[in-house]
C-alpha cells in the first residue's frame, strides 16, 4: 500500500471512529432518556417553550453528528499541546454531556442536571474556543451545540422551577 493509500485510509477510519464514539454517547444518554420520557418527564410541569419531545432526536443526533466532524478535523491536525488539550477537552465535554442525561432523565434530578449544565456549557464554549484556534471550521461546527445547550439550560432551569419537589 502506497503511503498516500495509507494516509487516506487512515483519514476515513479516524472520521467512523470519531463518528462512533460520538454516537457511543448519544445512545448511552438515550437509553437513560427513554425510560424517563414517557413516565416521569411527562408528568412535569414544562415552560410554554419546551419543543415536543420529536424534536429533540433529529436535533440531538444533527448536533452529535457536527461534534463528531469537528473533533475529527483537529484529530487530523499537526500533533502539538493545543491540540491534544483541544481533543481532551472535548472527551470531557463528552463525559458532561452523556453526564447531564444519566443526571436528569436516568436520576430524575433537574436541580444536580442544571448545575452539570452550567459546568458543560463553560467546558463547550471553551472546546469551542481551542477548536477555533486550530481549525475555524471547526470551532465553527460547535456553534450549534452551544447553542442548543444554552437552550437546554433554560430549558431546565424553568422545569426545575415549576417542579420545586421533584
Amino acid at each position: 500500500m502506497t503511503e498516500a493509500a495509507h494516509a487516506g485510509r487512515s483519514r476515513v477510519l479516524s472520521f467512523w471512529l470519531s463518528i462512533a464514539l460520538t454516537m457511543a454517547v448519544s445512545v448511552i444518554g438515550g437509553l437513560a432518556t427513554a425510560h424517563s420520557v414517557d413516565s416521569w418527564y411527562a408528568g412535569l410541569n414544562k415552560p410554554s417553550f419546551n419543543p415536543p419531545n420529536w424534536v429533540f432526536a433529529p436535533v440531538w443526533t444533527m448536533l452529535y453528528i457536527l461534534m463528531a466532524i469537528a473533533a475529527w478535523r483537529i484529530y487530523l491536525g499537526p500533533e502539538s499541546r493545543s491540540r491534544r488539550a483541544a481533543l481532551a477537552l472535548y472527551g470531557v465535554q463528552l463525559a458532561l454531556n452523556l453526564g447531564w442525561s444519566l443526571i436528569f432523565f436516568g436520576l430524575r434530578s433537574p436541580f444536580p442536571a442544571l448545575l452539570e449544565l452550567a459546568l458543560l456549557l463553560i467546558i463547550i464554549v471553551g472546546t469551542a474556543i481551542l477548536f477555533w484556534r486550530l481549525d475555524r471550521p471547526a470551532g465553527l461546527l460547535l456553534v450549534p451545540y452551544a447553542l442548543w445547550s444554552t437552550f437546554a439550560f433554560a430549558l431546565n432551569l424553568e422545569i426545575w422551577r415549576l417542579n420545586p419537589l421533584r
